[in-house]
This record gives structure tokens, sequence and C-alpha cells, in this order.
């Protein structure tokens, strides 16, 4: 069996759905909850959802031989692990917002509040900006509104949150979207499968 984790939530199902449409259906999605583990024993694959964040732990430490995981998780984690192919799922944009009429004058040093503190401190360091950079777990928003950071480096899909609390998008740093991954050795020896696998799904993908 081919272990692929999958995330929870509505990149999951939809994902399931292109698993389905490449020929690795396994059941129903909803009995997951109850089972933990779907299998369809006829395309040797074996399905399991877990949270986002953790999707690439499982294939890194090889419990899982492959698995669908953001972009930004990717880039934020940098787990030793191979990115096979581009889903064009759960498309987004990692940006840095703020209020609309913010300017930095380069005079002081720059907070910046967010989830992902390695995209945000990566991005700033490379354009040679010394920044103050507060983790947050939730309400990024917030954080300029209460004076607590000057900008936040948050994900971004329609942007219709920050318009409501009047902000705006001042730059893009990359854009998002889920990529299929494999662990290092399970690629290494079961090639074969996972590029059979790979090859479905671009397959499914460029069909939609």
């Amino acid at each position: 069996m081919l272990n692929i984790a999958l995330p929870k939530g509505r990149l999951g199902e939809k994902v399931h759905g292109l698993l389905s449409g490449a020929g690795y259906a396994a059941g129903d999605l909803s009995e997951i909850g109850r089972k933990l583990v779907l299998e369809n024993e006829e395309a040797g694959i074996r399905l399991f959802l877990v949270k986002p964040s953790d999707v690439a732990i499982y294939v890194e430490h090889g419990a899982a031989n492959v698995g669908i995981v953001g972009k930004d998780i990717l880039e934020e984690d940098r787990p030793d692990v191979y990115e096979l192919l581009d889903l064009g799922l759960g498309k987004c944009r990692m940006c840095v917002a703020g209020p609309k009429d913010f300017v930095d004058d380069g005079c002081k040093t720059l907070r910046v509040a967010s989830k992902f503190t390695n995209i945000a401190s990566r991005y700033y360091a490379s354009l040679g900006r010394e920044v103050d950079i507060i983790k947050l777990n939730g309400s990024i928003e917030l954080a300029p509104l209460l004076g607590l950071s000057d900008l936040i480096v948050d994900i971004v899909e329609t942007g219709s949150t920050l318009r409501e609390n009047n902000l705006a998008v001042l730059e893009e740093i990359m854009p998002v979207s889920a990529r299929l991954i494999a662990n290092k050795v399970s690629f290494q020896f079961r090639s074969d499968e996972i590029g059979r696998l790979r090859d479905r799904l671009a397959e499914a993908v460029a069909a939609k």
C-alpha cells in the first residue's frame, strides 16, 4: 500500500476528488472520521487525513510515502521532502498587507506580525530591511488595527477580510497552491508507483 497523507478540510476534499479522477478513489471521505484510514486495495493506496501543518511531518518521517500540502507550509517549515507537482488547488497568495495609506519611510524598525515568521524574516532579509517579527497564530488582521504591528504577512485568497478592516495588499511575496510531495527514501525505492501517481494526477489537473 502507498500511504497518502491528505490535509483535513476543504482542500482535502478537493484533493480526494482529484485522486478519484486520477483512478485512486478510496471510498467516501466522510467515513474517514470514524475509520481514520481509507483503503483501495485494487489501486494499492491507503489514505488518511491529518492537520494541514502535519502532512509534511508524516511524509518527511516516512509514515506517509506521499502527501499533499500547501506551498506556504513548505516554504515556512522547509521539510526534507521532494516536491513533485503543483496541483493548482487552494490557490492564494502570500502577501504583505497593512493600512492602505501606509508608507515605509525606513526610519525605524518595521514591526511585522505573522503566523509565517520564517517566510516573513527571509523576505525582509532579502530586502535588507530591519524588522521585528511578531508571532501570531490567529486574527492576524487585528495586529495593525490595534497598533501591535505596522504590517502583517499572511495568506490572501479574496482579500475581503482585509477590505472589511480597511487594510490592503501592499506587496505580493509568492503564489501559494497545493503541492504533491514525497518522502525521499520512498521516492528512491518506490519511484515507479509514486511516478505513476504523479503522472495520473498531472493528467487530472490538465483535464480540469
